[in-house]
């Protein structure tokens, strides 16, 4: 395995075992646990127990008949999914910090950003990485299964078994928003930025999961491809207003995501009441846990009103936010400019870190000589 450094180089060595140290090298640990279930593999002994972790399990594919096309494998859920799902859990973890390693910390250097915008602009870019990616493997998904032209599919073939690629899209879904609890501590993200972040992916993880587990697996992958491609425009807008001064390319990013913001939400509230509304209850029978056949009115009534409530709360949030933005952006500039003539007052060490969190990485670093010479001189 290659070595992968961590984000921030320091002279001194850290202690083995401590929390700079399990930081700094946090990818490197994760790679050789991850490698532990590949060198598995090729002992006999060990194989049985690595491939349940590494492969896709649960087929219930038929055999074909000699002379006769082999049949598309099809699988259904199980408790082996759980060892897939930490396998890859472990790869995300690895993928994650190469990506910030070789791709997004070169950038932000050049962008000279401040900590709290450099925060926002690694989150931002850590899910349209995710989000695209999602978005593009779940749209080739739809298509090959023909779920959008055979609509009544998502009902008539209830409980439907899965594709091999359905089954994996699934298991990636698990493993990055499971991954996102312990980049927490491998990011060193503040108290203010932690609960946000924790309620983010606990949304996608019991959504997804809730999905997967009821077998509403083909309506899933079109909600969540929705949901993605809108929320990935969004984020590219603010990585956009981040890096354009002239605000021009900040207008036009959010002119062409705001629409798609909000039709993607509307459009996802239809597709959920076709579905769980007018098409299951159409084939709807008996609980079946054995066969996977979950159409009940409770089920499918929560599901719908889980999945209109999220909608809802986002185009609340949205609208609330570009309020506010609009009021800032019109507040009076006598307002303003009166604020930056008030005297500053003395204030301790927190006030001077507050200062410096709104200024680039270089100007902080001069600062932060420049208090220790004069500390120097005086004494």
């Amino acid at each position: 395995m290659v070595a992968i450094k961590g984000r921030k180089n320091t002279n001194k060595n850290p202690p083995i075992f401590s929390h700079e140290f399990v930081i700094q090298n946090h990818a490197d640990i994760v790679s050789c646990v991850a490698m532990v279930f590949v060198v598995g593999l090729m002992v006999q002994v060990t194989s049985p127990l690595a491939y349940t972790f590494i492969a896709v399990h649960h087929n219930v594919s038929a055999s074909s008949n000699p002379g006769e096309m082999p049949s598309p494998e099809k699988y259904t859920t199980g408790w082996k999914d759980a060892c897939a799902v930490f396998f890859y859990f472990l790869i995300t973890i690895v993928m994650h910090a190469v990506i910030q390693e070789y791709i997004f910390d070169k950038i932000t250097k050049r962008l000279h950003l401040s900590k709290i915008k450099l925060s926002q602009f690694n989150e931002s870019s850590q899910l349209i990485v995710f989000y695209l990616s999602s978005a593009i493997w779940g749209t080739d998904i739809i298509i090959r299964e023909n779920l959008l032209l055979n609509i009544t599919s998502l009902w008539d073939d209830y409980p439907a078994l899965l594709s091999f690629s359905l089954k994996l899209f699934f298991i990636g879904q698990f493993a990055y928003w499971l991954h996102c609890y312990p980049e927490l501590y491998f990011q060193r993200a503040k108290k203010e930025e932690i609960f946000p972040r924790v309620i983010q992916a606990t949304i996608g993880l019991l959504f997804t999961f809730g999905a997967y587990f009821f077998n509403f697996q083909q309506v899933g992958v079109i909600l969540l491809v929705l949901h993605y491609v809108g929320d990935a425009l969004q984020h590219s807008a603010r990585i956009i207003q981040f890096v354009d001064r002239s605000e021009s390319g900040t207008r036009l990013a959010f002119l062409i995501a705001n629409p798609v913001f909000i039709s993607v939400r509307i459009i996802s509230i239809g597709v959920a009441a076709l579905v769980f509304f007018y098409g299951l209850p159409q084939t709807e029978t008996s609980l079946d846990y054995a066969t996977g056949n979950f159409n009940v009115s409770i089920v499918r009534y929560a599901a719908l009103v889980g999945i209109v409530l999220f909608q809802v709360d986002r185009l609340y949030r949205f609208i609330k936010e570009h309020l506010q933005r609009s009021r800032e952006s019109n507040a009076p500039i006598v307002s303003k400019l009166k604020t930056k003539q008030k005297p500053k007052k003395k204030e301790g060490k927190k006030s001077t870190q507050s200062e410096d969190d709104d200024l680039p990485e270089v100007d902080q670093a001069t600062n932060k000589n420049l208090r220790s010479r004069t500390a120097g001189k005086a004494k």
